[in-house]
């Protein structure tokens, strides 16, 4: 007997998996609004050297200024340099920023800012980069806070992905609940740059975890007919979570009050553990039979669904447990021991780091598009919306795997076609940024579903977080991808577009795995690529005679 059999007995879909559903949409609301916050976090508003007897008003068009800040060779006032002696109207234009004084004849010389800035405050009250003059030189740690808490969650991916596979994941996720809210608290009272940047580097291992337990523990718990209408439900909430920063962001403008906005509701989450259910399958793989059997009948209790006494008998689920009881511990390891498992673990490490590299790429730069943060930042989330419907649809009938290429090709489409427009087309350029975050959204909700269908019960978790490593290396990169505009500015998007191709064409090998059992063994996955290879010479054969 295999453990679906035993999901159809106490029900594979119902009232049961919906609670478990909504139990875990908190955390996905909470994912999208801590990874996309240095939109608001780390804003850069608008700012010029300050300097002693400058106007009570912020404004560039001022002709005080004009005679104290050289001009960029885009006609604006330079927002790094002044001159050192003030200059008669008209102003001079600085082509070279950060020139030496001298460097060429006739050109006045102009020096850093030496008593730091003055900011527009109109739009953010207070950002790190107001807080610590992450402005200017110092521009590339403003970038890096997004790296190091990226960094952070690749780090956590690991830990989590195997101490889950170890420890169960109903334990793990209350550890993750817990060790965010301590961190997120410990974040928002941070009084220096470096004590943020420790902080929020352990907020982001913390915060790994639910990236790597939450559909797990959802599909380990339904039947092969329904977990992609589940899968893409529960991705809802992380849609939710987008749009709900926008107007978090909108109404609180302090950064650090902004960040307890996003982590005190690990405070409830803690408490909505206590109706969360193991996962059965993961206790049989354990051996844990007792503990098994008292979810199983509480599922179908709740689902309405009369159970035998034979039938679910714990002589029963110890003959299921026998046949899927991890022999070891689980190790990385032994994602690339077989050949089968090898080749889906180095597949789906391309893959998921082109899905995120790609996402973080479009998501935390929304400047340019001829909208505010806030309405750029709500179209982003709108557009996610008709990307689920389009993954729902396309999985059930393409396919995961064409569905996963698909959108990758589409993402990076999208991005090549940015390089085409001109700045004059403003509008083009906006469309084409919607158009390509609603391909990376389809692309990651289908990486989730897809990753978790391929892998066996005993290595879920673990190649989980294998693949989530990889993924949050890439998007660890993506914002630190943004400062090669200083080389070429058509770089940025050529990257990013690139690695969408490169992920879309690994996507194609993986094999396909709808309307597919979930593996519960290592040998289940190999027997599943053997058989498929021999389907698939069958017909060569048959020519042959």
């Amino acid at each position: 007997m295999r453990f679906e059999e035993l999901l159809d007995q106490v029900g594979g879909f119902g009232p049961f998996q919906l609670w478990n559903v909504a139990l875990l949409a908190l955390p996905r609301v909470l994912l999208p609004m801590n990874f996309l916050l240095p939109i608001f976090l780390a804003a850069v508003p608008a700012h010029r050297c300050a300097l002693p007897g400058a106007p009570a008003n912020f404004s560039h068009q001022d002709a005080w200024l004009e005679a104290h800040l050289p001009r960029e060779p885009d006609g604006t006032l330079s927002s790094c340099l002044y001159f050192n002696h003030s200059q008669a109207l008209p102003n001079t234009t600085l082509w070279g920023a950060g020139q030496s004084p001298g460097q060429l004849e006739g050109e006045p010389s102009t020096m850093p800012c030496p008593q730091g800035w003055e900011y527009d405050r109109s739009e953010f009250s207070s950002t790190i980069a107001t807080e610590w003059d992450l402005v200017c030189e110092q521009k590339g740690l403003n970038k890096a806070t997004s790296t190091f808490f990226f960094a952070g969650v690749l780090v956590g991916a690991v830990a989590f992905g195997y101490l889950s596979d170890r420890f169960g994941r109903r334990r793990l996720l209350l550890v993750a609940y817990v060790s965010s809210l301590v961190l997120g608290l410990v974040s928002a009272a941070s009084v220096s740059y470096i004590m943020f940047v420790i902080t929020r580097t352990l907020t982001g291992t913390a915060l790994a975890g639910f990236t790597i337990i939450v559909m797990p523990l959802e599909l380990e718990w339904l039947d092969v007919e329904h977990r992609t209408v589940a899968g893409v439900l529960s991705s809802t909430f992380w849609t939710g979570g987008v749009t709900l920063l926008a107007l978090v962001g909108y109404l609180i403008r302090d950064w650090r009050w902004l960040l307890l906005a996003v982590t005190l509701p690990c405070a409830p989450g803690i408490l909505s553990l206590w109706w969360v259910p193991e996962s059965a399958r993961w206790l049989l793989t354990q051996g844990r039979v007792e503990e098994a059997h008292r979810y199983l009948l509480r599922c179908a209790r709740i689902n309405g669904r009369p159970v035998g006494e034979d039938s679910l008998s714990r002589e029963a689920l110890s003959k299921v447990a026998a046949r899927e009881q991890v022999v070891r511990r689980p190790s990385y390891l032994d994602l690339f021991r077989t050949p089968r498992l090898r080749h889906i673990s180095l597949c789906c490490m391309v893959m998921w780091f082109g899905v995120n590299f790609s996402y973080y790429g479009l998501s935390l730069d929304v400047s340019g598009l001829g909208l505010n943060v806030y309405q750029t930042q709500l179209l982003f989330g709108a557009v996610e919306v008709p990307s689920k419907l389009l993954v729902y649809l396309s999985v059930r009938h393409a396919g995961r795997r064409l569905t996963q290429a698909g959108t990758l090709l589409g993402a990076a489409l999208a991005f090549g076609a940015r390089l085409l427009v001109t700045s004059e087309m403003g509008s083009w350029s906006t469309a084409l940024a919607v158009m390509g975050k609603g391909f990376c959204e389809a692309a990651f909700t289908t990486a989730y579903l897809f990753t978790s269908e391929l892998y066996p019960t005993v290595l879920r978790q673990t190649g989980m977080g294998l693949t989530a490593l990889v993924g949050r290396l890439g998007g660890s990169l993506a914002p630190l991808a943004a400062l090669l505009d200083g080389v070429w500015l058509s770089l940025p998007m050529l990257t990013y577009g690139g690695i969408a191709l490169l992920a879309a064409c690994t996507a194609l090998l993986l094999p396909e795995t709808k309307q597919a059992q979930l593996p519960e063994t290592i040998q289940d996955v190999e027997r599943s690529a053997l058989s498929r290879l021999q389907e698939e010479e069958m017909p060569m054969k048959q020519i042959q005679n």
